[in-house]
Parts: C-alpha cells; sequence; structure tokens
C-alpha cells in the first residue's frame, strides 16, 4: 500500500482536495478530526490539555472550546507548543491504527495532515502532497471564513511553515487558485500517477 500524505497551508483548500478524494472511492483520514476526538472529554490527551492550561478554555458542557484555546496558543509560541506536544502524538498514533486496519488489498490510503511538515512527519509517508494557493490569497479565504481580522489571518498563516516552502518539499501539488473542475482535474492526474506506482 502506498502511504500518501495531503498537507498544506490554512486555508489552501486541504478540505476541498480530501473530498474530492472521497467522492472518487479513495479512503482517508483527516488529522483535523483526530485532533478534536483525541481531546474531547474523557480521551487521554483531555485531562493533559485542561492541566495545562486550566478550565478556562472549557466551554458550558466541558468540551474544550477550541476558540478559546486557539486565542491563546496564536498568540503564544510556547503555548502553542505545549499543545502540539500533548496532541500530535496522539493523533499520529491514531494514524498508524487506521493504515494497520486498512484491507490488505487497499492500493493506497491518504491521511490529511496540516502539520505533517511542522511535525518532521513527512518521512513516514511514501507520497507527500500539498494543496497550494497563494499566500494573499490564503489571508483572503481565513478572514472571509473565520470572520478574522487581517493580522489575526497573518498570525495563524505565520504559525505554520510558509506554503512556498512547503510546495518546495512536496512530491506533488495541487493549486486551488482555479475552478473546481480544475482542482478535480489535477486529482484525477495524481491519481493517476498513484495508481501507477502500485502496479
Amino acid at each position: 500500500m502506498v502511504r500518501v500524505a495531503l498537507t498544506g497551508g490554512i486555508a489552501t483548500g486541504k478540505s476541498t482536495v480530501l473530498a474530492l478524494f472521497r467522492q472518487r472511492g479513495i479512503r482517508t483520514i483527516d488529522a483535523d478530526i483526530l485532533a478534536r476526538e483525541v481531546v474531547a472529554p474523557g480521551a487521554p490527551a483531555y485531562g493533559e490539555v485542561v492541566a495545562r492550561f486550566g478550565l478556562d478554555v472549557l466551554g458550558d458542557t466541558g468540551a474544550i472550546d477550541r476558540r478559546a484555546l486557539a486565542a491563546i496558543v496564536f498568540a503564544d509560541a510556547s503555548a502553542r507548543a505545549d499543545l502540539e506536544a500533548i496532541i500530535h502524538p496522539a493523533v499520529y498514533a491514531a494514524i498508524e491504527g487506521w493504515f494497520a486496519a486498512l484491507p490488505a488489498e487497499t492500493a493506497f490510503g491518504v491521511a490529511d495532515i496540516p502539520l505533517l511538515f511542522e511535525t518532521g512527519r513527512e518521512g513516514d509517508f511514501d507520497e507527500v502532497v500539498v494543496v497550494a494557493c497563494p499566500p494573499d490569497e490564503q489571508v483572503r479565504r481565513v478572514m472571509a471564513r473565520d470572520a478574522a481580522t487581517e493580522s489575526e489571518a497573518r498570525a495563524r498563516i505565520a504559525a505554520q511553515w510558509p506554503i512556498e516552502r512547503k510546495v518546495a518539499a512536496a512530491d506533488h501539488v495541487i493549486w486551488t487558485t482555479g475552478t473546481q473542475a480544475e482542482t478535480g482535474r489535477q486529482v484525477d492526474e495524481l491519481l493517476s500517477d498513484l495508481a501507477g506506482r502500485t502496479v
């Protein structure tokens, strides 16, 4: 099986590309969803997050308020590093378990991992696909999607590797600056390339 990592920058279109993979019957897993699951009440990382960041990051139901936590970690690099040290090991363990559980005949699986390069785990995968758009487009999308100010958007983007650096390190790049159909064509070309690897 070819293990594929899908990554990119914030608001570059990873979710759109992941959905296109799923529409084509490709098995996928989303690290963002796993990151929420590993800090759900009762999960092991939940207690670690509360112990590190305090009760102020909890919402009315007792679950972690992601907005409150994001406000802390995007403003404080050491706090972000502490959060990542709690969440990332649990997420990567879940991804490993997912790949191991795929049927033996699976040609390839795709794991969507936004912070793949930042966590130094690109070597865990056979192919790395970067979803990209220009930095100014990232800023515009973050502002529109998250009702963020320009400075907030730029701070979130700056918390990750620059998209140009990720593109340079990629095995494959999918650009999301065109239409959905154009993005879909790039996905189909990539799948054709990956299928050739599994023959």
